[in-house]
């Protein structure tokens, strides 16, 4: 998970909350000094850090409860305000047909955020084209052009040529009728005259919308005067900030890009081409906090499942047809939303509670089952009890499992069909349910009547 010793150490001061039996000074204090010390190992600016906890305990100790709300509600919602002041405001790249300029530094990740970009508007039903406009780094053609080949996306680049304002001319005419133009810019180790002059060029030739700054995440505070200072030369118009798993200073360089007023727009989460979210401070604190993250959750559903194939898998399971076959399609659906930890961490009363190791096994053990289904025949997947003893051992052989594993499959599929008939038989919970999905838009026709 994203920034996660910070995500632990503030879940622990809540917790604490939560546990005392009654919210007093002594708490207060208390609690804010668990948080300033949670700030600053994750390298959160030292001015800063102690700012954000003396507001935090001036407004705890002097504001009165709203009506309606507990001390303890009172402290954890100032907790969650002033941790969003930290990030500043949020600002969205809008999912429309523009032409975006990656600018920044070397080794920052801009040709990779280049590829994670492309999928992002991929998925959002626009078609995407990327300009190889690295002309000093040739192995930034050579990823590009995978990268373009790997998400089946149109791409221009040019080996012999030198000047990166005629490789985004010519790009230009070759996608043409492209919704979304992403051009990879050179980099350099620091931000020098040329390379300025170079990012404005560029820029004036493309007609970019977005000049969007790519920073590393585990450079810390220095994100900040780095992001000012290409914000100072060619008025960038977002920052994404790379690498954000795993680094102890991810707190550092989000505070200090949001202190010199450059929108942070995308935050790269991981290595694979999906590993970007659009950065919005409300929710991204409320994760760290463990309260989940519903809207993004929504948002991954509706990327990851088909509502074709949604609609007619609730037709089924609430006519009350469910063997293997609609199993299968759950659990391609589940896993499409990504990695299991992650996905954990949007739901309310589950986020900061599950731990990664329970949520790893349950992603193999549902990898391991889509195996041993892809094992079975037709006739077993549609009749789950034809499978006896001598079908269970070919079964595993096929799978490269043991029978015991089959076996799990098959009682977790029972659980499953038991609950789906006893809620097909709960008349009022069904027709609540299909209230809810009619009114969400899903049309399920006949169903509404039985």
């Amino acid at each position: 998970m994203v920034l996660e010793k910070l995500g632990d150490s503030l879940r622990a001061a809540l917790r604490k909350i939560a546990g005392a039996s009654y919210v007093d000074e002594a708490l207060i204090k208390d609690i804010v000094r668990d948080i300033q010390r949670a700030l600053l190992q994750a390298d959160v600016n030292v001015k800063l850090a102690l700012s954000i906890t003396r507001e935090l305990q001036r407004r705890a100790l002097e504001e009165a409860p709203p009506a309606g709300m507990s001390p303890r509600e009172h402290v954890v919602r100032i907790i969650y305000e002033e941790l969003v002041r930290i990030l500043g405001t949020a600002r969205e790249v809008p999912i429309q047909k523009q032409k975006i300029l990656l600018v920044g530094l070397y080794g920052q990740g801009k040709t990779t955020t280049a590829g994670k970009l492309g999928k992002y508007f991929q998925k959002k039903g626009l078609s995407v084209g990327f300009i190889a406009a690295d002309v000093h780094r040739p192995a930034a053609y050579d990823q590009l052009e995978q990268l373009a080949d790997q998400i089946k996306v149109g791409f221009y680049g040019d080996r012999k040529e030198k000047d990166a304002v005629r490789i985004v001319r010519a790009g230009l005419k070759a996608l043409e009728g492209t919704d979304v133009l992403v051009v990879d810019s050179s980099g350099r180790h620091a931000l020098e005259p040329d390379l300025i002059a170079e990012i404005v060029a560029v820029g004036k030739a493309l007609g970019a919308d977005e000049r969007l700054l790519v920073i590393d995440a585990t450079i810390g505070q220095q994100a900040g005067p780095q992001a000012k200072a290409f914000h100072d030369a060619v008025g960038v118009t977002g920052v994404i900030v790379t690498k954000l798993d795993g680094t102890a200073k991810g707190g550092g360089a989000l505070s200090a890009v949001a202190e010199v007023r450059a929108p942070i727009v995308f935050v790269g989460v991981g290595e694979k081409i999906d590993d970007l979210e659009r950065f919005e401070p409300p929710r991204f604190i409320s994760r760290l906090l463990g309260m989940g993250d519903l809207e993004s959750l929504l948002e991954k559903a509706q990327e990851a499942i088909d509502e074709k194939k949604a609609e007619e898998l609730t037709r089924k399971i609430m006519a009350g047809k469910f063997t293997l076959h609609e199993m299968y399609e759950q659990i391609d659906m589940l896993t499409g939303m990504g990695p299991m930890q992650r996905i954990a961490s949007l739901i309310p009363g589950v986020a900061g509670k599950v731990q990664d190791g329970e949520m790893e096994n349950t992603q193999a053990k549902l990898r391991r089952f889509r195996v041993i289904m892809d094992s079975m025949t037709d006739e077993e997947m549609t009749d789950p009890k034809s499978v006896k003893a001598s079908r269970v051992q070919r079964i595993a052989r096929g799978a490269g499992v043991a029978p015991r594993d089959v076996k799990e499959l098959l009682r977790h599929y029972e659980m499953s069909r038991k609950a789906i008939k006893g809620f097909a038989g709960n008349r009022k919970m069904r027709r609540q349910l299909l209230k809810q999905l009619a009114d969400s838009g899903v049309d399920l026709g006949e169903l509404e009547d039985k």
